[in-house]
């Protein structure tokens, strides 16, 4: 009678040892994601601000030139 149930104990009972490891390394995965996600996410932000700074730091220094050499053509 033992050997009977043992089987249904193994195939629908508790999860095998490798289902516990792969919920083990999704859970790894998921955790390593969002990790990543909120640190990659503020660096992104300041990466932007830092380029649209030094976008309008160009800017000023090409419209500068740009009048200093048509008041040169006058």
């Amino acid at each position: 009678m033992a050997e009977e149930m043992k089987p249904e104990v193994q195939s629908g009972g508790a999860p095998s040892q490798s289902q516990n490891i792969k919920g083990d390394f999704s859970t790894i995965l998921m955790g390593v994601g969002n990790l990543l996600d909120t640190t990659l996410t503020p660096l992104g932000n300041a990466l932007v601000n830092a380029l649209e700074s030094a976008n309008n730091v160009a800017q000023q220094i090409l419209d500068g030139l740009s009048k200093s050499l048509n008041q040169g053509n006058k």
